[in-house]
C-alpha cells in the first residue's frame, strides 16, 4: 500500500485549465495544478472558493466544462469515478450504521470482487494501518469521532487508491482532539505514502497537514506554495489577509531605489524591500502583527496610542489607533507597553508586504 515518490519531483496528478460552472455562477476558472507522486496538497479557501467542487472535479463526481486531469499520464477527465482508483473520506465519514466495522470496510472491496480469505486479510491489514487492529466486530455507534474518522480512512485505503481525496476530514471532531488528530492523520498518510488533496477552510489544518498548500478564492487559483512560502512571501493581497494576520494601510510610493523603495504614509516616510510589480503612486502597505516594532514616538515616526491589549502568553497583542482613525495590531512582549500608551512604530523587513491600490 505504499507509493514512492517520483525522482526528481515529476507531477503524478495533474489539472489543467479546469473550468466548472453552475448557471451564470463560475465555480472553478481556469484551476491548474500539478501534484506530485505521495505529496499531500490542501485545497484552502473561505466558503464558495471553489475548493470542493475542484475536489469533485477530481474524484468524477462532477465533469468540468473545460480542461483536463490526468494521473500518472492517463487522462481520467471523462473517467467514471468508480474506474479512477481514488479513495475518498466524506465529511460525515459516510459509513454504514447497520454494517459493523469490518463490513464498512470490507464494502468498497467486495465491489471490486475481493472475496474470502484476500478480504478478511485487507480488512485487517487497512485497521492495523489506522491503529484499530481487532475492531472488526465493532459497532459503528460505539466508537469515538476520531475512530469513524480513522474507519473512514481505513475504507478509503483498503482497495490501495492511486490518490486519496479528504473532504474536511477533521471538521466532525472535537477542538481539544483535532491538533493530535491532525499529527497523526499526517504521519500516516506519509507512512502509507498515497498521493493526497485534502479540501479545508482551516489554515491552522492545512499548515499541519500538507506539504504544499493552494490557496483558492472565487474559483481562482490564487497562490501554490510551501505553508512558510505563503505567509513569508504572499503574491496577492487575497492571500496575505487570508493567510495569517495582517494590517492595511494605505500610502503612497514616492521612489524605487534598487532593491529598496520609499513609501509614505501619515506624514512619514518608510524603507521597504521594492515589489517589482508596484509602481509609483498609491499603495496598499499589508503587514503582519509581527512586523512592526514598537519605539518611542517622535515627529519622523508613525504614531498611534495602545487601546487594547490581547495577553496570550508568550506574546502580547496591542491594537494602535493612527492618528488618521486606521486600527492596527502590534505583536510584542506582553509587557512592552500599556493601554493608553503613546508609541511609534517602524516596519521590519519581514512581514511587510507592497501591493498596487485597489480601488474601492
Amino acid at each position: 500500500m505504499s507509493a514512492e515518490p517520483v525522482a526528481g519531483g515529476a507531477d503524478f496528478l495533474v489539472l489543467r485549465d479546469l473550468e466548472k460552472r453552475f448557471d451564470d455562477h463560475r465555480a472553478v476558472d481556469q484551476v491548474s495544478l500539478g501534484i506530485r507522486q505521495g505529496e499531500i496538497v490542501a485545497l484552502l479557501g473561505p466558503s464558495g472558493s471553489g475548493k470542493t467542487t475542484t475536489l469533485r472535479l477530481l474524484a468524477g463526481f462532477e465533469r468540468p466544462e473545460r480542461g483536463t486531469l490526468s494521473v500518472a499520464g492517463e487522462d481520467i477527465t471523462n473517467t467514471p469515478p468508480v474506474a479512477r482508483r481514488f479513495g475518498m473520506v466524506f465529511q460525515h465519514y459516510a459509513l454504514f450504521p447497520h454494517l459493523d466495522v469490518g463490513g464498512n470496510i470490507a464494502f468498497g472491496l467486495e465491489s471490486l470482487g475481493v472475496t474470502g480469505s484476500e478480504l478478511i486479510r485487507r480488512v485487517a491489514t487497512a485497521l492495523e494501518l489506522v491503529e484499530l487492529g481487532g475492531f472488526e466486530r465493532r459497532r459503528i455507534s460505539q466508537l469515538s469521532g476520531g475512530q469513524q474518522q480513522r474507519v473512514a480512512l481505513a475504507r478509503a485505503l483498503a482497495p490501495e487508491p492511486r490518490v486519496l481525496l479528504l473532504d474536511e476530514p477533521l471538521s466532525n471532531l472535537d477542538p481539544s482532539l483535532r491538533e493530535r488528530t491532525r499529527r497523526e492523520l499526517r504521519a500516516l498518510i506519509q507512512r502509507v505514502g498515497t498521493t493526497t488533496v485534502l479540501v479545508t477552510h482551516e489554515q491552522e489544518e492545512a499548515f499541519d497537514l500538507a506539504d504544499r498548500v493552494a490557496v483558492l478564492n472565487q474559483g481562482r487559483l490564487e497562490q501554490v506554495g510551501t505553508p512558510d512560502e505563503l505567509y513569508a512571501v504572499p503574491r496577492t493581497p487575497f492571500v496575505a489577509r487570508f493567510v495569517g494576520r495582517t494590517n492595511e494601510m494605505r500610502a503612497t510610493l514616492v521612489a524605487v531605489e534598487g532593491d529598496r523603495c520609499r513609501v509614505r504614509l501619515a506624514g512619514v516616510e518608510w524603507s521597504l524591500p521594492t515589489n517589482a510589480a508596484v509602481a509609483p503612486g498609491p499603495v496598499q502597505v499589508l503587514a503582519r502583527p509581527e512586523a512592526l516594532g514598537m519605539v518611542a514616538p517622535g515627529p519622523d515616526r508613525l504614531t498611534g496610542k495602545v487601546l487594547a491589549r490581547r495577553f496570550t502568553g508568550a506574546q502580547g497583542f496591542f491594537t494602535v489607533a493612527l492618528g488618521d482613525g486606521t486600527t492596527i495590531e502590534v505583536a510584542a512582549d506582553p509587557w512592552a507597553v500599556r493601554v493608553g500608551d503613546r508609541v511609534g512604530l517602524e516596519p521590519k523587513d519581514r512581514g511587510v508586504h507592497l501591493f498596487p491600490h485597489e480601488p474601492a
